[in-house]
């Protein structure tokens, strides 16, 4: 569902006290005369809890054009995704404070609505010098503001994106979210696409035609994206959410526990049901969540520092690399739901991930973390804590390794390293010992996975 911009009703005259405060004068004949003319000032919304600024992708609509409630008016970039922003009130859109590529922080004006075309001249003028930081926070009244919790920090903001093509040093995508899905549907390659939208934001129309154009022959060898050597790149939003968590954890005691688990067993299974859709991200997150059934402790979380919640649903967060930064899509209610259904939602998110179209629920209500590095070959590593939560567990690639068995010989298994980094002020060595005995006894014995 597209977001709902913040608006607040106010009169002109009301702004001519706001620039006084700035330090702009206001002119005698402007006290003698009596505004009538209602103008609203559209606020940057919170699309997330974690959100304290966003950035301008694009306005879809343009100064002077009428607008109608629930009619598109910008795409704004979160932290963790692109979202169409809607307006829920009738009007012009009188003049943008913040332009396409630009940043602002919640609850700051970015636009001006007017509530007829005559008031548009007379907005324009009347806030011509106008700042966004010096605007009034958002109404409290507005049902998009009260869905939102109040954001933590500020995150860092990231350069503005050259008008066309529309991507940013051979990585960025300007695109609609429905163009995206488009081009995923039709096997168009967004990079190689100019959009015809305002600043150059690729529209479903672009999609279509470049999926209807003749191919071009593919070289022999794929060039390297461009990478900026020797220069310095602010962060994008979402890699400047990533390093605010990061920074965030050290706060935490933590520390990891290791363990081998031999996933013979679990191999068979997944090459018997894997025609079915089953993958084996959805395999491990089943048998996590099993495990934590049976051990609470690990599932719990420390926000204050002075008491800790057992968690009343088991909801797996997995890592999952996007383009330009990390996310971590939610499988909810893990332990209850069967495979089948648990596959299907996850190449659902991870589709939605790359598109980046989640919705705030779908990436920040993990009680428990997967990171998974085993596809590239990598054996064993260390996670890093996410805030808010008790574990995350690393898990490297199942590799067949020559152990003894129980009759005295040699053999060969398929075996997985797995380490378990938790938060020392809640969860114990014991707890997690006890943890992970529990998840090898079902990756190794996994009938019960397809229940």
């Amino acid at each position: 569902m597209a977001g709902l911009l913040y608006l607040h009703s106010t009169l002109l005259t009301s702004a001519s006290a706001l620039r006084r405060r700035a330090g702009a004068p206001a002119s005698s004949s402007r006290r003698r005369c009596r505004v009538e003319a209602k103008i609203r000032e559209i606020f940057m919304p919170a699309l997330s809890s974690t959100m304290t600024e966003g950035k301008i992708i694009s306005w879809t609509a343009a100064e002077g054009d009428r607008l109608a409630k629930g009619d598109p008016v910008v795409v704004v970039e979160s932290d963790k995704a692109d979202m169409d922003v809607e307006t829920f009130h009738d009007g012009f859109l009188a003049a943008v404070l913040v332009p396409a590529g630009e940043s602002a922080p919640v609850g700051s004006a970015i636009a001006l609505l007017a509530e007829s075309e005559e008031e548009i001249p007379l907005a324009q003028s009347q806030f011509a010098s106008f700042s966004p930081s010096s605007s009034p926070p958002p109404p409290q009244e507005t049902a998009a503001q009260e869905a939102s919790p109040p954001p933590p920090a500020p995150a860092a903001v990231s350069a503005p994106a050259p008008p066309s093509p529309a991507t940013q040093g051979g990585v960025r995508v300007v695109a609609s979210p429905y163009a995206k899905k488009l081009a995923k549907d039709l096997g168009v390659d967004l990079f190689s696409v100019t959009g015809s939208g305002p600043g150059g934001r690729i529209v479903a129309k672009d999609a279509e035609a470049a999926a209807a154009a003749p191919k071009k022959a593919a070289p022999v060898a794929a060039a390297r994206p461009d990478v900026p050597l020797g220069s310095t790149v602010l962060f994008t939003t979402m890699q400047g959410a990533v390093s605010k968590n990061m920074v965030e954890s050290l706060a935490v005691p933590t520390f990891r526990v290791g363990y081998t688990i031999t996933t013979d067993a679990l191999d068979a299974l997944y090459k018997k049901i894997k025609s079915k859709g089953v993958t084996m991200t959805a395999l491990l997150a089943k048998a996590t969540a099993m495990a934590l059934v049976q051990h609470p402790v690990v599932n719990s979380s420390c926000r204050d520092g002075k008491s800790f919640t057992y968690n009343s649903s088991i909801s797996i967060a997995v890592a999952v690399a996007v383009d330009g930064g990390l996310i971590t899509p939610v499988l909810q209610d893990a332990d209850k739901v069967d495979i089948y259904s648990l596959s299907r939602k996850w190449k659902e998110l991870v589709d939605k991930a790359r598109a980046k179209q989640l919705q705030p629920h779908e990436y920040n209500s993990g009680t428990f973390t997967l990171s998974n590095l085993g596809m590239f070959g990598v054996d064993r590593f260390d996670a890093i804590l996410p805030p808010g939560t008790g574990a995350i567990m690393a898990l490297g690639a199942l590799q067949p390794t020559v152990v003894g068995t129980k009759d005295g010989r040699i053999g060969i298994k398929n075996q997985m390293q797995v380490n378990v980094t938790a938060d020392h002020r809640v969860i114990y060595g014991a707890d997690l010992a006890a943890f992970l005995q529990t998840l090898s006894k079902i990756i190794e014995d996994p009938k019960d996975l397809t229940f």
